[in-house]
């Protein structure tokens, strides 16, 4: 099974129009486009694929996020944030045209993100991140791209996987964690491809 974008290359920048924040004074809100994403070659028996993006390098303790003066530590211990977890889509879908899921930064997250039709979206980690925020606080559905912390001296990844299933459907309603997907998923994989891109918002340029 192959993965490929048009948005950008497995092992490259991710630019900036996919992403939920860009540099500013020192962060704004970027296009936050979903990306272009083309699959093929899934094995027989295909019923369905589920759609993630997961970026396994983020800071494990808050501390030091976006605070002037000080740096979050490439050693530092780094944990998961999902940016996109989508679930039961068809197995005759092949392909996603850029900004097909999502087109904008939406305050309090997306309501009813656009997807292919019988699909089925989860819930990402935008929904904790904002839980304190009055202007932002909601519950985050579909794909909210990159917006790691300005001061991070690490690189971030970010993991878009396609994996095909053996099941039409999943059960799973709107706003599905990862974890709740993973269980679903169990012993129904029988393909996944993956293309990984990279993006920061250290203003100093070194990562």
């Amino acid at each position: 099974m192959q993965l490929r974008s048009d948005s950008f290359e497995s092992g490259q920048r991710i630019p900036v129009r996919l992403a939920f924040g860009k540099l500013g004074a020192p962060v704004a809100w970027s296009d936050n486009f979903s990306p272009h994403l083309a699959w093929r070659n899934a094995p027989e028996g295909t019923r369905s694929f589920v759609i993630t993006c997961i970026d396994p390098d983020v800071p494990s303790k808050p501390d030091d996020v976006n605070q002037q003066g000080r740096t979050v530590s490439a050693t530092l211990p780094r944990v998961e944030f999902v940016h996109w977890l989508m679930a039961n889509v068809p197995e005759e879908c092949g392909e996603l045209a850029e900004g097909a899921c999502s087109d904008e930064v939406t305050p309090r997250g997306k309501r009813s993100p656009p997807g292919p039709p019988g699909s089925v979206q989860g819930q990402n980690d935008f929904t904790g991140w904002f839980a304190g925020d009055e202007d932002m606080k909601g519950s985050y559905l579909g794909y909210d791209g990159p917006c790691p912390p300005w001061n991070d001296a690490l690189l971030h990844h970010y993991h878009f996987r396609v994996q095909a299933l053996d099941v039409a459907q999943l059960p799973l309603t709107e706003g599905f964690s990862l974890a709740e997907l993973r269980t679903a998923m169990d012993g129904h994989v029988l393909a996944a491809a993956e293309l990984v891109g990279t993006y920061s918002l250290n203003p100093d340029g070194s990562v």
